[in-house]
């Protein structure tokens, strides 16, 4: 009974030692672009919905996978936000510098500021209204 059991034990390693394995498939498209996307990401240490935006971009092929840092994007979209709104001089300064700063603006923190730069401007009515919308989108 023994031999037959080794006999049986040797056969079965054979046997799976021999056993073809199937070739490594090449990732399709979607995958070598999930894995350049991913290693993106993880470059510029992107985190929570940064990281979920970037990659529903990336995925989508609207953005690069080498996109910039996020402090690199923001300084864009400051820049664009500051000349939208025609700041020069010290203003703009002031708006970069909070624009740039870590701690995004509260809804509530926006719409103080808004209401500064406006009374500031001697705004009311619709241009008010009007710049009000603006601020706050921006």
């Amino acid at each position: 009974m023994k031999p037959l059991l080794i006999l049986l034990t040797l056969c079965a390693t054979m046997a799976s030692a021999q056993a073809p394995t199937p070739p490594d498939k090449a990732p399709t498209g979607q995958q070598a672009r999930m894995t350049r996307c991913n290693q993106s990401a993880g470059e510029t240490d992107l985190k929570g919905d940064e990281r979920k935006q970037f990659m529903s971009r990336c995925l989508k092929g609207e953005t690069e996978p080498t996109a910039g840092t996020p402090q690199q994007e923001r300084m864009k979209a400051c820049n664009a936000d500051a000349g939208a709104q025609a700041l020069k001089g010290d203003e703009r300064k002031a708006f970069m510098k909070k624009c740039l700063s870590n701690a995004p603006a509260t809804p509530q923190e926006r719409m103080k500021s808004c209401n500064t730069e406006a009374t500031a401007k001697a705004l009311t009515g619709d241009a008010r209204k009007q710049f009000m919308g603006t601020c706050l989108k921006g």
